[in-house]
């Protein structure tokens, strides 16, 4: 078999230093948004087994 004409190879491009602090600065607002995501289950999960216990 033959490969697809319209297939592109990958090619590595290097960062500027202003592409790196920026895509840092966006990875640090990703970090604080999941943390905040798992606290709140974290929290909803414990609100709820209170709930559960209080019940039983």
């Amino acid at each position: 078999m033959t490969k697809p004409q319209n297939v592109t190879k990958h090619e590595h491009y290097q960062m500027t230093p202003s592409q790196g602090k920026h895509s840092e600065e966006s990875l640090k607002g990703t970090f604080v948004s999941v943390m905040l995501l798992g606290l709140f289950l974290v929290l909803s999960w414990v609100g709820v087994f209170l709930l559960f216990m209080a019940r039983h």
